[in-house]
């Protein structure tokens, strides 16, 4: 517990996650609205010990299928339309049984909906920063979701996990919580080992981690565990931590505030701060090509802090234009950093594996510019 509380202690901002199946009536569908009493009824609990409270919201399908009078589960539905019609529908529903609700505890909420693309224009990925931290200064709980009523695969967070990570990063809480029809993240797939033993705190997420995620999601929810701990990769990163732990469990999230042993707690990095521009291109901007370096750059971006030069750059991958933020790869293919390039890559084309004296008579010196700057730059590993 005392690891716990040392990353607890000083939280200000909590981003509360909760998935499908902890709104949804077991076996039935549509919304289970004793089950959102208690969840409202915590998160007073939580306001009144001065914390900001942001929620993220699953559940808009479920209850589009229930007011339609829809019985086949959304993993039945083919017909991607019917899905975001249910969507629009349901989010009105969902609303309205928060806000009748949470009215009961005297507090005011206010919905967000967002897709992928929202987050990937740094004036808008700004905006929606202002607009929760307005909501927040006017004691305003904001309620997010993602809009899946028009967005389409290519802008899609996917699920709500990343949805919840993505939230915290952008609003800078302390403290992700997921709350899912699981008690937390086990070493086997529970459904299928009978002796499955749940981790209780994650150090370090690694490959033998990622490796336990298995898929465990309900028919109305498309998050599984692997979902989590992706959301659990990019909180860490960004130096929040994060816990998944059973909604259905009393007193929740009073528990995983005081630090108490609930759930899986993913431990945050904290041996450096991430700036908020880094952030953005970490996870908030997608990738639109990437650039192959060698060992030597490799080593120079992640062990002495240097910017990416065309002399390291031994391969393209896509068709991008400059701005655009790019993937960097090691000579093994694996992602050590993304960042925003100065260079088309017919540019890049034209100058990788050349130094500075051997482009500037050629191309001038527009061209002997870094291709990712290190202040456009952001570092995963190895390490």
């Amino acid at each position: 517990m005392k690891r716990r509380e040392e990353y607890l202690k000083d939280i200000r901002r909590v981003v509360i996650k909760v998935g499908s199946s902890s709104l949804t009536s077991y076996g039935k569908g549509g919304l289970d609205l004793e089950n959102m009493s208690c969840l409202v009824r915590e998160i007073k609990k939580i306001i009144g010990r001065g914390l900001d409270v942001i929620l993220v919201s699953s559940g808009a399908m479920a209850a589009g299928l229930e007011y339609l009078n829809i019985k086949k589960p959304p993993k039945e539905i083919s017909d991607i339309s019917a899905l975001q019609a249910a969507s629009a529908v349901g989010q009105v529903e969902l609303m309205k049984a928060y806000r009748d609700i949470f009215s009961e505890y005297g507090i005011k909420v206010g919905q967000i909906l967002l897709t992928h693309e929202d987050t990937t224009r740094r004036e808008q990925y700004l905006n929606i920063r202002r607009t929760i931290k307005n909501l927040l200064g006017l004691c305003v709980i904001p309620i997010i979701n993602e809009n899946d009523s028009v967005a389409v695969d290519e802008i899609k967070f996917g699920d709500n996990d990343e949805l919840g990570a993505m939230t915290a990063v952008l609003s800078d809480a302390d403290l992700l919580v997921i709350l899912s029809d699981i008690e937390g993240m086990y070493d086997v797939d529970p459904r299928f080992k009978k002796d499955a033993k749940m981790i209780s705190f994650i150090e370090k997420i690694d490959p033998e981690i990622e490796k336990s995620a298995g898929g465990i999601g309900s028919s109305y929810g498309i998050g599984g565990m692997f979902s989590k701990v992706k959301a659990a990769k990019i909180c860490a990163f960004s130096g929040i931590a994060m816990v998944i732990a059973s909604s259905r469990k009393e007193n929740v999230l009073i528990d995983i505030i005081d630090g108490r042993d609930i759930g899986t707690f993913f431990k945050p990095q904290t041996s450096k701060k991430v700036k908020s521009i880094k952030k953005w291109i970490a996870f908030g901007v997608r990738a639109r090509g990437a650039i192959i370096v060698d060992r030597g750059a490799q080593e120079a971006v992640i062990k002495r802090g240097k910017s990416v030069l065309p002399v390291g750059v031994t391969g393209i991958k896509g068709r991008f234009n400059r701005g655009d933020t790019l993937k960097v790869l090691s000579a093994d293919n694996i992602l050590i950093a993304k960042g925003i390039s100065n260079f088309s890559s017919e540019e890049i084309k034209k100058i990788m594996g050349k130094n500075a004296r051997e482009i500037l008579p050629d191309f001038g010196e527009d061209m002997c510019r870094e291709v990712i700057h290190r202040d456009c730059l952001v570092v995963f590993g190895p390490e």
